[in-house]
């Protein structure tokens, strides 16, 4: 097993110093609103993680803060009104996870402070003016460096994969950051080479239509955009593409963890992590529109052996010494 930090080069991000133990405002109680495209069971880590940065800011759920919690449950079209709901609760604070979420907060209030969480393209889609002025009620962190993140996904599993000549990519269309995605694999395959298959699936069950039709196109691996939906459905995506003994290269470690065959892209736990210091600066007094977002700087190539070896493939030792953690 080996590991490495992948260092993002376009607009670099430096975190602020964490402070454990520090001192919050004598008395008063925050409410924070979190706002998931997801559902809890899906990412329990990805809390954890959020939680755990908060408390080595010195906030603590019942003494300082109180969380409540909104979940989606991949239904996009929820999202919305749960935003209304966090609004109505007068929270001090939106927490929002991924573009979906992070859209509905942004049209739900343009008065409480929001903290976007990975979000795949957000001056494209509207959420801010730029990266170091934002502007209005929003930041936090993106989920890319632009789309060259995605074509990375395509070059690795190209890489793994060499035979590969038509391969598909399987993209949530109810999800704004997808043209940026679609984007950066498009440009990625014409200097590789590589014939794209574009389909789409909103939900888990348009997964199996989805594999039908690249086994009747020849499809001879896949590309899994990373989505919300995807990995609350990790297992089913998992199984299917064994069943169908297709290469597959996903955004999401957890999918590789699920027995996927490798991933590639930002630290979710990272990025949740550092959500804490954008709410530890907002609730001390910071405004949205002065906290530049910040960019991924973490990221992480998993591979897993023993579903190569399955497929009856042989990932190059290249690769396999640049992965930062190797599953066998």
């Amino acid at each position: 097993m080996r590991r490495r930090d992948f260092i993002a080069l376009i607009g670099g991000a430096v975190a602020w110093p964490i402070r454990v133990g520090a001192q919050q405002p004598a008395g008063k109680i925050h409410r924070i609103g979190y706002l998931g495209s997801g559902s809890f069971a899906a990412v329990p880590h990805l809390d954890e993680a959020f939680r755990q940065g908060l408390h080595e800011l010195g906030w603590v759920e019942g003494q300082n803060i109180v969380i409540d919690y909104r979940f989606a449950g991949g239904e996009f079209d929820r999202l919305p009104d749960l935003a209304a709901e966090l609004v109505r609760l007068n929270v001090n604070i939106i927490v929002a996870g991924a573009t979906p979420s992070s859209a509905a907060a942004k049209k739900a209030t343009d008065t409480i402070p929001i903290v976007m969480i990975a979000a795949g393209d957000p001056v494209g889609v509207g959420l801010i003016k730029s990266l170091a002025r934002p502007g209005g009620n929003v930041t936090g962190l993106s989920f890319s460096v632009g789309m060259e993140t995605f074509g990375k996904g395509l070059e690795l599993l190209k890489e793994a994969v060499p035979y590969a000549r038509r391969v598909a990519v399987l993209s949530n269309p109810a999800n704004p950051n997808q043209p940026l995605a679609i984007s950066g694999i498009s440009s990625a395959a014409k200097s590789l080479g590589v014939e794209l298959q574009l389909l789409e699936a909103r939900d888990g069950n348009q997964f199996g239509g989805a594999f039908e039709a690249m086994a009747k196109e020849h499809a001879s691996a896949l590309l899994v955009v990373a989505d919300t939906i995807y990995i609350n459905n990790r297992k089913r995506l998992v199984d299917l593409a064994a069943a169908s003994r297709l290469p597959v290269a996903y955004g999401y470690k957890e999918h590789v963890e699920a027995g996927g065959l490798i991933s590639y892209g930002p630290s979710l736990s990272d990025l949740w992590r550092r959500a804490a210091i954008f709410v530890d600066k907002i609730l001390r007094g910071a405004k949205p529109a002065d906290l530049p977002v910040e960019q991924p700087t973490k990221f992480e190539l998993v591979i897993n052996l023993k579903s190569a070896k399955a497929l009856g493939l042989t990932i190059p030792p290249t690769m396999l010494a640049r992965a930062d953690e190797v599953i066998e």
